[in-house]
C-alpha cells in the first residue's frame, strides 16, 4: 500500500509501506513507475491535514511526560525530558515510557535520546532506535551517513563524490573549508548534530511556574474520585505557592486519557490565591459549565495540575470583625461568576482618559488586569458632577433660554414640558482633535424642574458658527 499525491500534474508515491519499500518502491517516485515494478498495488490519497492532525493530537497525549515538548516535522516529537526522567525510573523507563504508549494508542515510534536536540533527531531518523550514554552516541553519531545532515540534493552529492559518506569523516576534517564550500552555518549544523553545540526547543505551550501530576496504576472514570484527585493536586500546589511566596492567577488541569485523548480545563482569578478550596469551587463550577462536558471514556490515567500565572502573595491578618465583606471576597465572587457564565458574560467599567463622556468609561471582561485606570475621586460633600443613567446616544430636546448662549428656562422632551428653577454650568467640552477634528463643542448644564427632578443638557455648537446649536438631552441624576 502507498499514499499518493499529485505533484506538477503527476501523481506520485508520498508514502509507502514496509512491504512495498521492501519491493523497491520510495517516496517520490511517479505512480506509473511504481506501477509498473508492482502490479497489485493498493493506492490511497495522501492527506497531510489528517497527519498534522493526528500529530497534534499526540503532542497534546506526550504532554504527560515531560512539559517541554514541541513538534519536529514532518512526523516527529521532541521531548525535553531534563529534570523528568526520575519520574519513571531513570533515562531508560522514560523512554520505554513513550514506547509503550504509543504502542497501545496504534503507533510505531523510533526513539532516540541525545544531548542535543538534532542529535536525537539524526538518531532515530537515521541511525538504529536504541538509548545511547553520551560517548556511545557520539560514536553513533559519527558512523552516520551524511543524509543525517538533510541537506540539499545537491550538496549531499557533492559530499558524497568527495568520498565524504558519514559524519565521522567531516568531524576529521579542518571547519573552514567546509564553510567556504557549503556555507558558514555549516559547521554549527555538524556541531548539533554530533551534540557539541545545543539549542534549546521551542515547547508547544510556554512551562509552567509550578506543575504537579498523579499517574495512576488503574485507570480512574467516577466522577467522585477524579474530584478527590484535584483537590489533592491543589493542595500540593498551595504547598509549593506558600513557599515561595507567591498566589496563583491561572490554573490548568490536563485530562489524560486511555485513548489518546487529552483534555485541558482551566480556570483564572481575578487576585493571586492558594487557597485550594476556593479554588475547588472555580474548578466545580466550571465543570458544570462546560458546552462539550468532560467524558472520562475509558479512563484517565494521569492527571496534572499546573499553576499557569503565579504573583507575589503576602500572609494577610483578617480583622476582628470578621463578617464585613472585603475586596477578596468580592473578586472570589466575580471568579466564581466567570467560571460558570465564561469571561465575556461577566463586565466591568473601566475608566478611559478621556473627556468626552460617552468615551469615558468602557466595559472590559470583570477580571481585574494589570494596568486598570482609576476613577477619578469625587470631591467630599459636592453634588455629583455626572450622572448614573447616561443616554447613548444624547437624545435631542427643544429648549427656550433666556440669553442665546444662557442656560434654558424650559425645555421639551418626550412631549413633556419642564420648567428649570435651577440651573449649573456651563462645563465646556471640547471634541478630541485627534479623533475627531469636526465634532462641535458642547457647554453642560445640571438644571432642576419644579418637580424636583435633575437633568444634565448640554448645547452642541456655538452661536455664530453653522449650523445653528442643538440642544440634547444625556443624562438623569438621582
Amino acid at each position: 500500500m502507498v499514499l499518493i499525491e499529485k505533484v506538477k500534474g503527476a501523481l506520485r508515491l508520498a508514502a509507502v509501506d514496509p512491504a512495498a519499500a521492501k519491493a523497491g518502491l520510495s517516496p517520490g517516485l511517479t505512480l506509473a513507475d511504481a506501477r509498473a515494478r508492482v502490479p497489485a498495488l493498493r493506492t490511497l490519497p495522501h492527506r497531510p491535514e489528517a497527519d498534522a492532525a493526528l500529530l497534534a493530537r499526540v503532542l497534546e497525549d506526550f504532554d504527560r511526560f515531560t512539559p517541554m515538548i514541541a513538534l519536529d516535522p514532518p512526523h516527529g516529537l521532541m521531548l525535553d525530558i531534563t529534570g523528568c526522567a526520575h519520574l519513571f525510573g531513570g533515562e531508560t523507563g522514560l523512554v520505554e515510557a513513550v514506547e509503550s504508549r504509543a504502542g497501545r494508542i496504534g503507533l510505531q515510534v523510533r526513539a532516540a535520546l541525545a544531548d542535543t536536540p538534532q542529535a536525537a533527531r539524526a538518531l532515530a531518523r537515521f541511525g538504529p532506535a536504541r538509548l545511547f550514554t553520551a560517548q556511545a552516541a557520539r560514536d553513533s553519531l559519527r558512523r552516520l551517513p551524511v543524509a543525517a545532515l538533510e541537506m540539499p540534493q545537491p550538496e549531499e552529492s557533492a559530499l558524497r563524490r568527495a568520498g565524504l559518506k558519514r559524519l565521522g569523516d567531516l568531524d576529521d576534517r579542518p571547519k573552514a573549508p567546509l564553510a567556504a564550500r557549503f556555507g558558514a552555518g555549516f559547521p554549527a549544523r555538524l556541531a548539533r548534530i554530533l551534540g557539541d553545540e545545543d539549542i534549546r526547543i521551542t515547547p508547544h505551550r510556554a512551562a509552567a511556574p509550578i506543575v504537579v501530576d498523579r499517574v495512576f496504576f488503574e485507570p480512574i472514570s467516577n466522577p467522585d474520585f477524579v474530584e478527590q484527585v484535584l483537590a489533592d493536586l491543589l493542595d500540593e500546589a498551595a504547598d509549593r505557592l506558600d513557599q515561595l511566596g507567591h498566589g496563583g492567577r491561572a490554573f490548568g488541569v490536563d485530562f489524560y486519557r486511555v485513548d489518546g485523548e487529552a483534555r485541558r480545563v482551566a480556570v483564572r482569578t481575578g487576585r493571586p490565591t492558594r487557597d485550594p478550596p476556593s479554588l475547588m469551587r472555580l474548578f466545580r463550577e466550571r465543570l458544570g459549565a462546560l458546552a462539550n462536558p468532560l467524558d472520562p471514556g475509558f479512563g484517565f490515567d494521569q492527571m496534572r495540575l499546573s499553576v499557569l500565572t503565579t504573583e507575589a502573595l503576602a500572609p494577610t491578618q483578617r480583622g476582628l470583625e470578621g463578617d464585613r465583606p472585603t475586596d477578596e471576597d468580592f473578586s472570589r465572587l466575580i471568579d466564581r461568576l466567570i467560571a460558570r457564565l465564561g469571561p465575556q458574560a461577566v463586565l466591568r467599567f473601566e475608566a478611559v482618559s478621556s473627556h468626552i463622556p460617552e468615551r469615558a468609561g468602557r466595559l472590559v471582561p470583570a477580571s481585574p488586569g494589570a494596568g486598570q485606570a482609576p476613577w477619578p475621586a469625587p470631591t467630599p460633600e459636592a453634588p455629583p458632577l455626572r450622572p448614573l443613567q447616561m443616554f447613548h446616544p444624547p437624545q435631542p430636546v427643544e429648549t427656550l433660554a433666556e440669553v442665546p448662549d444662557g442656560s434654558p428656562l424650559r425645555f421639551r422632551w418626550r412631549r413633556v414640558l419642564h420648567q428649570v428653577v435651577r440651573a449649573e454650568g456651563p462645563e465646556r467640552i471640547a471634541g478630541e482633535w485627534w479623533r475627531a477634528p469636526d465634532q462641535k463643542t458642547r457647554d453642560y448644564y445640571r438644571v432642576e424642574d419644579s418637580e424636583g427632578r435633575r437633568f444634565w443638557l448640554f448645547r452642541q455648537g456655538l452661536y455664530g458658527e453653522a449650523p445653528e446649536p442643538r440642544w440634547f438631552i444625556h443624562g438623569l441624576f438621582p
